[in-house]
């Protein structure tokens, strides 16, 4: 039987399939781990792995390694996630041998090559090879069809709030404010991104700033700066959810903690000159935050009003069954 192969290097990523694989007969898929997440495969079971050559340029040793060591293999398809230069290049992997690309989290788009840089180039590139689009949201699909994507469309969701349904009940609105900062587009301004939150914090002497410290040297430097905040080491997904759903708000550039904030009802402050999420804007659960100086006002808005109850633009927690009636009942697999 041929088999669908699932490829995956970081913890986004992998949670962003884990849910269609648990549902999925074992005999119907394989699994790649491309390398960037190393820790990631201590408790997962993987068919084949990439190793990363080291090359000047990181996104370039990916690239060439991902190509380079592409398991050869009769699939039924291949299966990306994503934005990352691993999806990119398996993707482009499958398309050099006329293997079918499944393309998951299909069609966001910020418009913008430099935000986020360099995901959204490798969003736009994905689509142009992808025979098959499972798209988040309608906006998605219309961002496809405008740019006559070659691929089939499905709207289906977001995968990653499949493994939030079990938290939804003990959502609450507490005294945590949950910060996330990391991007690669705001290396060249953390340290002041980070003053502006220290500062926001000692003013918010009710409120409780925790933020999980990306280990990436040019987040992680700046440390000494965040004398007002709980800073803590990286943490599993079901500690990251505890604080997240007992959180007022949020204060993020990440991209999924937007689908993922939203879903639990939160606010969340983008620290980001543009989204590829933009429904979370028209909801009103996102208000973007383009400089650091902007920041403070912004706390002060959304602190005055932190609640909000509208659905989530990002889908309802069941996607990977839609996903998977999909791919049997459409595509044979």
């Amino acid at each position: 039987m041929k088999k669908l192969l699932f490829c995956f290097g970081t913890r986004p990523e992998w949670l962003k399939i884990k849910s269609l694989i648990d549902i999925m007969p074992q005999e119907k898929y394989s699994i790649l781990f491309t390398g960037q997440h190393a820790d990631l495969i201590k408790n997962i079971d993987v068919d084949h792995k990439i190793e990363i050559r080291q090359r000047k340029n990181r996104l370039d040793s990916i690239i060439s390694s991902c190509l380079s060591q592409f398991p050869e293999g009769d699939f039924s398809g291949v299966v990306v996630q994503g934005d990352t230069a691993s999806a990119y290049a398996c993707a482009l992997a499958a398309y050099n041998r006329g293997i079918k690309i499944f393309y998951l989290e299909a069609g966001l788009r910020s418009h913008d090559l430099n935000n986020p840089y360099p995901e959204e180039a490798y969003r736009q590139m994905i689509s142009r090879i992808s025979d098959v689009n499972f798209c988040p949201t309608e906006l998605s699909k219309q961002n496809l069809l405008a740019e006559k994507a070659f691929g089939n469309n499905h709207i289906v969701g977001n995968t990653v709030l499949d493994n939030l349904l079990q938290f939804k009940k003990d959502e609450e609105y507490g005294n945590i404010v949950l910060v996330t900062m990391h991007r690669r587009e705001n290396h060249s301004t953390m340290k002041d991104w980070f003053k502006q939150i220290n500062n926001i914090a000692a003013s918010h002497k009710d409120l409780q700033f925790y933020i999980p410290l990306h280990p990436n040297p040019n987040v992680y430097r700046h440390k000494g700066l965040l004398t007002n905040l709980n800073v803590v080491e990286p943490l599993s997904h079901s500690r990251f959810m505890q604080l997240l759903i007992k959180s007022r708000f949020i204060i993020t550039d990440s991209g999924g903690i937007q689908e993922e904030g939203s879903f639990f009802n939160k606010k969340i402050i983008v620290c980001r000159k543009t989204t590829e999420r933009p429904e979370g804007i028209g909801t009103g659960h996102l208000c973007l935050c383009e400089s650091p100086s902007s920041l403070s006002d912004l706390v002060n808005v959304v602190n005055n009003d932190y609640q909000i109850n509208s659905p989530c633009p990002y889908g309802d927690g069941k996607s990977s069954e839609k996903i998977y009636q999909i791919l049997r009942d459409k595509y044979g697999i």
